[in-house]
């Protein structure tokens, strides 16, 4: 049988590190396991660097830092990487073409308006900003070559419907649940608070710090905060973490993550707004550690009961939970990793390969 070809289109650079990077090398691996030939494509043409995927990886355009959403997006803005990228897809002329966050500049853009192939976009962005609301034409231009919408949360359905016109399927963000088992599970002598994401201010890592620095000071068994992680913030953060139990480790690799997850006595996740879906809630309750999190939307529908959650923004709030969850006993950390194994990227991926289905019915029509 011939071997079909999928393109994952991913906006944003995989040399940083961030969620919608995450999600696309994840669906890589499966779609190779599933027997797909996979070509990913991403922005940051200078990196050299290699990635845990069988994948083909291209890389297209210069890279640069763009505000978004409470954020800085890590993406290209080059005319010609965008024309490359086309160029590649006709070659290629896949299976079907899956992009991820379709509307995000660039990359995929000139790609989505040559449509040459069935194309599938999940959108992973919630919230309204400027970026959706002043661009309305524009993103109901380039949403008319989808075939297939699909978000990851009804929030970013909602904001897609509002901004694009679309009415997306809503799935979810997975990942490979066995993988974050790879390793022994080893409990700290030392207890260890372990926080994972981009520093930046809407993550709430300062809050964990101030937690931190609470607790240590009037505690008879201080704690350890170890941040895996790095961004715009990373100065200020040190700074305020100065003279407490707190070490910056930097932007993990996959492997060093998984690795942290095992050997944590608790995981942290404090932001404080701004998430569509909360997946390194369901990778903490995948590796049996304790969590907390910030009862915000994305992340309360990710914990499922099975998380300690505290009101974002506020360090009291934030360090008793972290108390009650190291206190947590070992049947209902075996919920957590039933609840999370839910969110699985083969069970996804089963989801993605009928919307593939759908998508090329929907072009072969139009044609």
């Amino acid at each position: 049988m011939t071997r079909r070809t999928v393109v994952l289109v991913c906006p944003y650079a995989l040399s940083v590190f961030g969620g919608v990077q995450e999600q696309a090398l994840a669906m890589s691996r499966e779609l190779v396991r599933r027997g797909y030939d996979v070509d990913l494509i991403a922005p940051d043409g200078s990196d050299r660097r290699p990635y845990d995927t069988p994948a083909r990886i291209h890389r297209f355009g210069r890279l640069l830092s763009i505000p978004a959403n409470g954020s800085r997006a890590p993406l290209t803005i080059s005319p010609l990487a965008s024309r490359q990228v086309r160029t590649l897809i006709e070659r290629r002329r896949p299976y079907v073409v899956h992009f991820h966050e379709p509307f995000a500049p660039l990359l995929g853009w000139s790609a989505l308006r040559a449509h040459v192939a069935p194309s599938v976009g999940t959108m992973h962005r919630s919230g309204d900003g400027p970026a959706t609301r002043l661009t309305g034409p524009l993103l109901r231009s380039l949403a008319r070559y989808l075939d297939v919408s699909v978000a990851v949360s009804p929030a970013a359905a909602v904001t897609m419907g509002r901004a694009a016109g679309l009415a997306p399927d809503v799935l979810f963000n997975g990942f490979e649940v066995e993988r974050f088992i790879e390793f022994p599970r080893t409990v700290p002598d030392e207890v260890t608070v372990l926080v994972v994401g981009r520093l930046e201010e809407r993550k709430g890592i300062a809050v964990a710090i101030e937690a931190l620095r609470h607790h240590n000071a009037n505690a008879t068994r201080p704690w350890r905060l170890v941040i895996l992680g790095d961004g715009p913030e990373r100065a200020r953060l040190e700074s305020l973490a100065a003279g407490t139990n707190c070490a910056f480790l930097g932007a993990p690799s996959d492997e060093e993550k998984r690795r942290w997850l095992r050997r944590s006595s608790v995981v942290v996740a404090p932001s404080l707004r701004g998430e569509s879906f909360g997946l390194v809630l369901l990778e903490a309750m995948a590796s049996e550690v304790p969590l907390v999190a910030s009862d915000i939307v994305g992340y309360r529908e990710a914990a499922g009961g099975h998380a300690v959650l505290v009101a974002p923004g506020d360090a009291r709030a934030l360090e008793a939970g972290i108390t009650r969850a190291l206190e947590r006993d070992v049947q209902s950390l075996a919920g957590a990793s039933t609840h999370a194994a839910a969110w699985s990227m083969r069970r996804l991926m089963d989801s993605y390969e009928q919307r593939y289905e759908q998508a090329r019915r929907r072009f072969e029509g139009a044609r």
